[in-house]
């Protein structure tokens, strides 16, 4: 390679200044290895370049500086080419799906006017003859029309359950499946929110109208098409939902095709119905126009075939014609249609569940829309697109995420065949508890006997469901994962944590609030598209007596967070963790235990009726869940199914005790969440009911202190009303005031944090009393509010008080506050001592 650089010499070297020197092919070869080590070597490592080799010797060191800023220049250059031809290269591929769909949508758009142009035509011969058709009527389905006459006596004759009728089924599996994927045998609704562009997920649709429930994903991926397969077919890797895959049978088909005898269990996402399993016949093969596609259907009375496995512990539910259709694109890479379409047999669980077995929505998140982000996070990690922390490989990292999920399901589940079993209840129905004797068998054999060091007898897991009504699951999982304080007890996860340790850990008795630590939120990894994050939570152990010198140490916890994002429609949210010590190996054993939210539906209910927030799941399942006042003040009434699994070691002599603690530890956690949900869910002008007020003798002394404090300072009476008033009117009234009021600390040492605050201080904070002690003034204030906030502090010192213009704060959940005014005082105690600082933010609402 020959590289012609500019040489403007000094006087002394008796050369041209205006010439261009040429660089030799060694020379270049000398400075490409430098470059290759170090493309931006310091001044004196320039000078001993042109020492160590002497072909660069007539060469100054201004102009190989020169060099390297060329040589710099043009990697950043070839770069950018590559990024914009792989750029045009989505965009070219983008916009050939887009017309296909714009295709479609117009094929679409002419069997509805011809289908309406039908039924005029019926309407206007059935009001002008009375001519009886009932003995072949037509029936217009999804846009197509047949005729329900006599069934097809070919579909009786078939013989199933050899090769060439398993053929024939899958030939009309794949025709059925392509007209879902490509034409019109489903009415298709895009997605809200789901739009198109080159590094958008792809194009999400779900079915209306149609026999069972149904989605339809397509997009690009950088992957070819007999890879992307590879990764689609293997459904546990990227299926959360699903525990097994099982190929009972192979069979050559004679196009060069194959068929398989596929069974899929797949878990239950709440304690309150079945899990559910399938008996599919999956169809692989290459089409003329060198596409690549599987589908899969099931096996039933009707198909005919081979009889599936008995599912004692499952319901079967039906898939209809699905698959995956991936297409090469020109210039690599792939385009990928993804179909499913399943009848979950909603009428088999309790009703108040069915919106859950009945919603497209729910499905396109949790299956459509999951394999397609799996396949692009596989594409970009291939490609070194994604950088992780921590030394850890991409594939290490999935695995814990998949173990977590899966131990989670396991215990939620609780099957036979694991090695569960439930345990006598103490009366109560309310929790759900169940041992497992077989630790080497649970968990998918990922746990072995030395799992149990001190506690080998087994493991015991307490669960329960609830409704929650009004509370979004993104804001409220957001919630207990940033708030552990106001849910956790810390001697219950010191016990958890035990369970690494040789040494034992006395059982503890739960209480609520009893978590004396600080937790410390380490990332660890997070999707490409940011919907999940995994992560190592810190708990600072502190012990306050010699009893709890269990408490002293550390605690370490692996937490995976998904569903966070409220902007996503029908999309669940979940926190789950699990114990890990200092070392965290990678085959690390886990024990999970968390919380899933799962969105039932929205109803429409008459105006101006009162709402609770949380509901008794068990009257909601007598069918007295939705009384006829229950809605919020904007006629929407939105439930969701909380669904709680707590797991824990035991040892022989100790299985009761642990028991006993694992329910009213649960129990505490439920009590907790109702009162999260009470706190976060309500904004003003709400028809709740509000949270009362406290009523210690410290919280009626505070209340006269910031009383007293705002008259003297402002010659104003805070509430309008006598100084005289007694202790607890003052109390009800700053509680009950419209607007937030907060006290804040006047710590010199430490960063000011609240310690109080009236029920609309703490709807505007999206917290609650406990965790408000966890927000600092610095994150709740901007920079202009802190900038004011400074510039004001001295006149507050002297005067008393001071006025601060409108501004724009944050809540604990992160949303955007503004406020017209804030009032801020100084409290005074008895002795005129400071004690601390009231906040009054006037007029605020969310942005």
């Amino acid at each position: 390679m020959m590289v012609h650089t500019m040489h403007r010499e000094s006087p002394d070297k008796g050369l041209d200044s205006g010439k261009y020197v040429r660089y030799t092919p060694e020379q270049v070869e000398a400075l490409e290895r430098v470059y290759t080590e170090c493309p931006k070597p310091s001044s004196l490592r320039r000078q001993q370049l042109i020492r160590e080799c002497p072909i660069l010797s007539n060469i100054e060191p201004k102009q190989i500086k020169v060099w390297f800023q060329n040589r710099r220049c043009r990697e950043k250059q070839r770069k950018e080419s590559a990024r914009l031809q792989t750029v045009n290269r989505k965009l070219n591929a983008m916009n050939k799906l887009l017309m296909e769909e714009n295709d479609r949508l117009q094929k679409q758009v002419s069997h509805l006017v011809y289908e309406n142009g039908h039924m005029k035509h019926q309407i206007h011969t059935a009001s002008g003859t009375t001519t009886d058709n009932s003995c072949e009527s037509v029936v217009v389905v999804s846009g197509q029309q047949h005729q329900q006459q006599n069934p097809n006596p070919q579909h009786l004759q078939r013989d199933a359950n050899n090769p060439t009728g398993l053929l024939s089924i899958a030939e009309e599996a794949l025709a059925e499946f392509l007209s879902k994927a490509t034409g019109t045998a489903v009415d298709w609704v895009q997605m809200i929110g789901m739009k198109p562009g080159p590094d958008s997920i792809g194009i999400v649709a779900i079915s209306r109208n149609c026999s069972g429930i149904a989605a339809r994903a397509c997009g690009l991926v950088s992957l070819e098409p007999m890879k992307v397969a590879e990764i689609l077919k293997d459904r546990p890797s990227w299926l959360r939902d699903c525990r097994s895959v099982d190929t009972l049978s192979v069979i050559p088909a004679g196009n060069g095709g194959t068929l398989e005898l596929i069974y899929t269990q797949m878990y239950a996402p709440t304690t309150l119905a079945a899990a559910r399993d399938f008996w599919t016949l999956r169809y692989s093969t290459c089409l003329e126009d060198g596409s690549y596609v599987v589908c899969e259907r099931s096996l039933t009375s009707a198909t005919g075939g081979p009889t599936g496995p008995p599912s004692s512990n499952f319901v079967r539910a039906e898939m209809r014609p699905s698959g995956f259709l991936i297409r090469p694109c020109d210039g690599g890479g792939s385009i990928l249609h993804i179909v499913d379409h399943v009848d979950l047999d909603a009428l088999s669980v309790p009703e108040v569940m069915r919106p859950l077995y009945e919603s497209s929505k729910i499905l396109a998140q949790k299956m459509t829309v999951a394999a397609l982000r799996h396949v692009r996070q596989i594409a970009q990690e291939t490609s070194g697109e994604v950088q992780y922390g921590g030394g850890r490989q991409p594939a290490v990292l999935r695995t814990f995420s998949q173990r977590l999920s899966r131990g989670f399901n396991d215990a939620v589940n609780g099957f036979v065949d694991d090695g569960w079993s439930p345990m006598g209840s103490d009366g109560a129905e309310d929790i759900t508890v169940m041992i497992n004797l077989s630790p080497g068998k649970f968990g998918g054999s990922q746990y072995s006997n030395s799992f149990l060091p001190s506690f080998g007898s087994g493991v015991l897991c307490a669960k329960a469901s609830m409704l929650l009504q009004n509370v979004p699951p993104a804001v409220l999982v957001r919630f207990l994962r940033e708030h552990r304080s106001e849910w956790a007890d810390y001697g219950v996860d010191a016990y958890a944590a035990a369970s690494l340790r040789a040494s034992p850990f006395a059982v503890p008795c739960a209480r609520a609030g009893g978590f004396p630590s600080n937790q410390v939120i380490l990332p660890l990894a997070q999707t490409v598209e940011h919907e999940e994050f995994l992560e190592v939570v810190r708990l600072e152990g502190h012990a306050y007596s010699p009893e709890d010198l269990g408490l002293a140490r550390d605690m370490y916890l692996l937490q995976l967070c998904n569903g966070v994002d409220e902007d996503v429609v029908g999309g669940c949210a979940q926190l789950v963790f699990a114990p890990i010590d200092e070392s965290f190996a990678d085959d690390a054993p886990l024990l999970p235990s968390g919380f899933r939210l799962i969105p039932l539906e929205q109803k429409s209910t008459p105006n101006g009726a009162s709402v609770n927030r949380t509901l008794d799941l068990a009257s909601a399942l007598e069918g007295s869940a939705r009384q006829p006042g229950e809605a919020d003040p904007n006629g929407c009434n939105f439930r969701s199914v909380l669904t709680i699994a707590f797991q824990f070691t035991f040892d022989n002599h100790t299985r009761d005790n642990v028991a006993s603690m694992a329910r009213q530890y649960v129990r505490n956690i439920v009590g907790s969440i109702q009162r999260v949900a009470l706190a976060i869910a309500p904004r003003p002008g709400s028809s709740i009911s509000p949270i009362s007020a406290p009523t210690s003798p410290e919280a009626l002394t505070l209340v006269r202190w910031i009383s007293r404090s705002y008259r003297v300072h402002t010659g104003a009476d805070l509430f309008g009303s006598d100084s005289q008033t007694s202790g607890d009117t003052l109390l009800h009234q700053l509680w009950s005031h419209t607007d937030a009021i907060l006290c804040c600390s006047m710590k010199t040492n430490a960063s000011p944090v609240f310690t109080f605050a009236n029920q609309t201080g703490l709807d505007m904070l999206e917290t609650t009393l406990v965790a408000l002690q966890d927000i600092t003034l610095d994150k709740t204030l901007d920079e202009s509010g802190r900038k004011a906030l400074c510039t004001e502090f001295p006149k507050i010192m002297q005067q008393g008080y001071a006025h601060l213009p409108a501004g724009v704060c944050a809540s604990s959940m992160g949303r955007l506050v503004s406020y017209e005014q804030a009032t801020v005082w100084k409290v005074l105690e008895d002795d005129e001592s400071n004690h601390c600082l009231v906040f009054m933010f006037v007029n605020w609402s969310f942005v």
